[in-house]
This record gives structure tokens, sequence and C-alpha cells, in this order.
């Protein structure tokens, strides 16, 4: 059971439980700090079970495709995992759509919608960020760009990280906006990094600290002079940054060592300094992938983040590849340097939208918004659909 329940009695105990179990699987080189108080996590959702999923496949959006050369029906497939922006009095959902069509049976676009309630959306009739005939073509095609989280600068400049996937690898890109219907791509988040090494590696799922302004948008935020980022979906690592735009992924130090044995996308890029580790016997055994943009708080950076189980090594009682969500606090002042850890799930799959899908028992959180004295939570469900969870701002 997870910590998403209707009895407030119990949620309280089964939160008090996990904040007592501290920072199970702090890297073992890092110093102990000062707890920060208990409310450093964000728990006690409820699922809108009155209106979930409230994002589907859909056949009213038409499209003509530049790469293909005819109309598609972009989102006829599938719709799932949300980024958000509050603007204007309303939400913005810039989301995941796939199409039928192409090679590889599948394309990703990013789509737009809005609402003035956080829960009822009207979509945009063609998506706002897709593969083009352009410099990233040979990223984003045929797979397509997937997965957005959305931030803004302090100018009122949006920056979105989203990974372009070409069919074979995963990379993580950037692009900015005005007014969230143009975008201007600027291509592999980690093209001037060490020589351009990263840009062959699998890269995903970046996360940039901000702050949740009391106004609903998420701005982001400068510590010891530079941006910071959460990303990855094996591990997770940190990169920094001086303009949102070119990122240098942050490498382990001479003789560190990393926490946990390296699997799968680690095993490719062994000197960068994890984070937050997988962690044996646990609900997060198998990876672990940043979710909505980091939230840096009094009590330091909270980073909600999803995970995959695999019961061999894992949590036995979750079905093999479980995807459920749970939550991190780093040093504010430190990036680097993990403080707390959930020692269970917050939110873990349940209802037939999230167990059963493209790909069964996912719930995949990406957008996090603050709108109506309400916090909003946005999730892909089973990679199919999109739910929302809400509670009160304290």
């Amino acid at each position: 059971m997870s910590i998403f329940n209707k009895n407030p009695g119990r949620a309280a105990a089964l939160a008090l439980a996990v904040l007592l179990a501290g920072c199970n699987g702090t890297d073992r080189n890092q110093s102990a700090a000062t707890p920060p108080k208990a409310e450093w996590t964000l728990l006690n959702f409820t699922k809108v079970d009155s209106v979930n999923p409230i994002m589907g496949p859909s056949t009213a959006g038409h499209f003509l495709d530049p790469i293909l050369k005819q109309q598609v029906l972009w989102e006829e497939k599938d719709v799932f995992n949300p980024a958000v922006v509050v603007k204007d009095g309303k939400v913005y959902m810039l989301y995941r759509a796939e199409n039928k069509v192409g090679a590889f049976g599948k394309a990703s676009r990013i789509g737009l919608a809005t609402s003035p309630d956080g829960i009822h959306f009207t979509r945009m009739t063609e998506p706002v960020l897709y593969p083009d005939n352009d410099a990233q073509k040979q990223y984003e095609w045929p797979g397509g760009t997937e997965d957005p989280r959305v931030v803004e600068s302090d100018d009122h400049t949006y920056y979105m990280t989203y990974t372009a996937y070409d069919g074979d690898k995963a990379r993580l890109h950037v692009a900015s906006s005005r007014d969230l219907l143009h975008w201007t791509k600027y291509g592999n988040v980690f093209a001037q990094a060490a020589g351009g090494k990263y840009v062959s590696k699998w890269s995903k799922s970046g996360s940039i600290v901000s702050r949740y302004e009391d106004d609903g948008r998420i701005v982001a935020a400068k510590i010891n002079g530079k941006y910071w980022m959460y990303w990855g979906d094996a591990q997770i690592w940190l990169a920094t940054s001086d303009d949102l735009i070119h990122w240098t992924p942050i490498e382990m130090a001479d003789g560190e060592k990393p926490p946990v044995p390296l699997r799968a996308q680690a095993l490719t890029m062994p000197e960068l300094k994890i984070v937050l580790p997988t962690r044996e016997d646990k609900f997060d055994s198998d990876l672990v992938e940043s979710g909505p943009p980091a939230m840096l708080t009094d009590q330091g950076i909270r980073l909600i983040y999803n995970s995959r189980n695999e019961p061999s090594f894992g949590d036995k009682s979750l079905p093999v590849g479980t995807y459920s969500a749970a939550q991190a606090l780093f040093d504010k002042n430190d990036p680097t340097k993990l403080l707390q850890r959930t020692d269970t799930y917050f939110m873990r799959p349940e209802k037939p939208y999230e167990t059963t899908g493209q790909v069964n028992q996912v719930v995949f959180l990406e957008g996090l918004a603050r709108f109506k004295s309400k916090w909003f939570l946005y999730y892909g469900t089973a990679d199919s659909k999109i739910a929302v969870a809400t509670r009160p701002v304290d």
C-alpha cells in the first residue's frame, strides 16, 4: 500500500514511518548532516478518481508531418508524461503523444493543452515540438521528441528539457520559448561538455533545480553561481550550467568510487558521480529517474523521482517492472549531498489505467504545479494516459 490513500490517519502514520527511516541508501562517502524538519516531504496526495485519467489518446488532432509529408493523427496511440506551467491564471500542459505511423511503429511529439482549473484541459490541434527537417532530425527521428520538463528563467523565458529518440538511443536535449508555442531547439545538453564525449551516450530526464513561487511560476535557481540539473534513468547524476542550455555532467573526483555496482546505461559512463543510487531489496532496485523540476526549499532540494523494480533483487511484493515514485532531499548549498530519502514509495500503480496499457504497472511523475492553493501532481499512467493527484498547499 502506498502513502496514497483516503485514510488521513493511516496516511500520517505511514508518512511518519517513512521519515523515521531517514537516509537509507545514502552514499557511504557522504558526511552526516543535521536532519531537516520532518515536513521536508510532500506527501498525502489524493488521486482525483472522479476524473482520472484526465487525458488519453485522441483522433481529433491532425498534423501535416514535415518529414513524412502526410497528415497524421499525431496523438491517436498514447498520451502520457506531462510537464506543466502556470501562466495567466491557467495550467499549461506540455505532454508526450504517440501516433502509429513510421518505420519505428510509433513516433512521439509534444503537444500543448490548457486548463482553467487544473483538471479539464483543452488541447491544441497540432504539436508544438516535433521532429522536423532540421539539424536535430538525426537525433529525433524516427523515435520522436519525448518526456518534457519545463522551467522558467528570471527573464520569463521557458526552457524545456526533453528526450530526443532516434529509434536506438535516447539523448537529453533542450529548447527555449517565450510563449510555450514556438520553440527554439539547441540540441544535446552535453554537446559542449568534455569534448562532446557524452553526445553518443544514453541520457534523459532533466530535472532542473527551481523555486516554486507562490504565483505558480517554476523558476530555475542558481546555487553557488550555477544552475543544477538532476538527470538520468539508470542512476541519477548531476550537471551544472551557466545559461540553462549548455550543461556539464559532474564526474567523480580522483579515487572516488561509485556507491553501487554499475548496471545498464551506467556502465557506459562509469566516471559520472552518482548522487542518488538504486537500492537492492527495495522498490527502486532496477533504476531511478528524475521526476518534475527539483524544488528548492528551506530544508533543502526536494527531488521527486521515479523508479523501477526488479523482484529478483528488489521488492518481491511488487510486480516485475513496476514504476513507483519516491522523494529525496539534497543539501540546498551542495546539490551533490544527499541528506534524506524516503524508505518507501508514496505512489504506485493501483488503478486499471495505471496497471494496464502500453507498458503495464507504471505511474511516471513529471509535472508539479502550485495552483489555486493546491499542489497538482501530473503523471503518465501505463505509458498510455495522463492522471492527476492533488493536495492542499500548507
